[in-house]
């Protein structure tokens, strides 16, 4: 039975929330989104109704690890052997949204050989894991503080690389695990190590509407779904075939969009003056930056794309040590930013 999702249009606030969500689907090499915030702030909502907005995609039918059509090179070792001898098939898919639970260990994630039917038979047994069920889906980790860090890591290396590797007394596998990360936490039960922070691409605090009319509307809302979730899905729909096409394009523009000199000065300049560790928050402010110039319908960047997606890449760097602080001096901030966009 298909779940009946909230419309992404119908979500109420949350503007920074939706931005770096779009973002990642447009780019997803951003490298995923942490989600911050009290519980009842619409994050499971708004990553379920991210992948009911997306358009579905073509895979090899068949394939336990969802291998994209027409891309051979990065497809498992199964079907490019189905590749080659033209067995292959193409079908059409949805997009989904894969859960991971707290519980899970190493193999449940990353998956297992059989190292016994290796030896006995001389060919490679796979046992898919989570990794290879979320390639070219979204891997929605909630809670994703209560994780151990070790497999924090795991997904981390997997959503980096693009690819999960797997070693198992000296067998080894390999399969495309290229997916949107998104992981959402209450910081009251814990937070991440700085370490695991930096490698999430985009952060976003959020916390409920403080707005009385945003609040009555997000009430009306949420009763009138409940009340015939179809006629209000049907409301929703121009807005979010709207948003679909928006997206698609974007997708597809973002690809040639090269960053100017001056977009990479302004990111290297903003990351030198609040003083981030590291080249990971450069790289991360020009992908970002040229997914949002695609979002605007634009085929070149500009400075101000780079001050616009700051507060989404930054604020989680900003730490040196697990005691201090990472929020930004907005009003400090926003003078720099005004005063070095006219140099550059």
């Amino acid at each position: 039975m298909k779940r009946v999702c909230y419309p992404f249009t119908a979500i109420v606030g949350q503007e920074e929330m939706k931005d770096a969500l779009i973002l990642n689907t447009i780019n997803p090499a951003i490298g995923g989104v942490l989600i911050r915030g009290e519980k009842g702030t619409a994050k499971s909502t708004a990553v379920r109704a991210l992948a009911d907005l997306l358009p579905s995609r073509d895979v090899i039918e068949g394939c336990a690890c969802g291998c994209a059509w027409g891309n051979k090179d990065a497809a498992c070792p199964e079907c490019q052997e189905r590749i080659a001898s033209g067995t292959a098939a193409r079908t059409s898919v949805p997009m989904s949204v894969v859960e991971l639970p707290l519980s899970s260990t190493e193999d449940r994630v990353a998956g297992t050989l059989d190292i016994e039917h290796a030896i006995t038979t001389g060919k490679k047994k796979f046992e898919p894991g989570i990794l290879a069920k979320a390639n070219g889906n979204i891997l929605y980790v909630d809670e994703v503080n209560l994780l151990d860090d070790h497999i924090v890591d795991l997904l981390l290396d997997a959503a980096a690389m693009g690819v999960n590797y797997i070693e198992r007394e000296g067998v080894s596998y390999y399969h495309p695990s290229k997916f949107i990360l998104i992981g959402t936490m209450n910081p009251e039960e814990g937070d991440l190590r700085p370490q695991l922070l930096d490698r999430f691409g985009l952060m976003v605090d959020i916390r409920g509407e403080q707005d009385e009319k945003k609040r009555s509307e997000i009430i009306r809302r949420r009763l009138a779904f409940e009340r015939d979730p179809d006629a209000f899905i049907r409301e929703y729909e121009g807005s979010n075939a709207e948003l679909r096409e928006k997206i698609v394009a974007a997708r597809s523009a973002v690809k040639d969009i090269i960053p100017d000199d001056r977009t990479m000065d302004m990111a290297v300049k903003i990351s030198l003056h609040l003083g981030v560790d590291g080249h990971r928050s450069d790289l991360t402010l020009v992908k970002t930056a040229c997914a949002y110039a695609a979002m605007n319908g634009r085929d070149k960047t500009r400075p101000e794309d780079v001050a616009a997606v700051s507060r989404l890449v930054l604020p989680h760097r900003m730490r040196k040590n697990p005691f201090q602080d990472s929020s930004l001096d907005a009003g400090g901030l926003d003078q720099w930013i005004k005063d070095t966009l006219a140099e550059l």
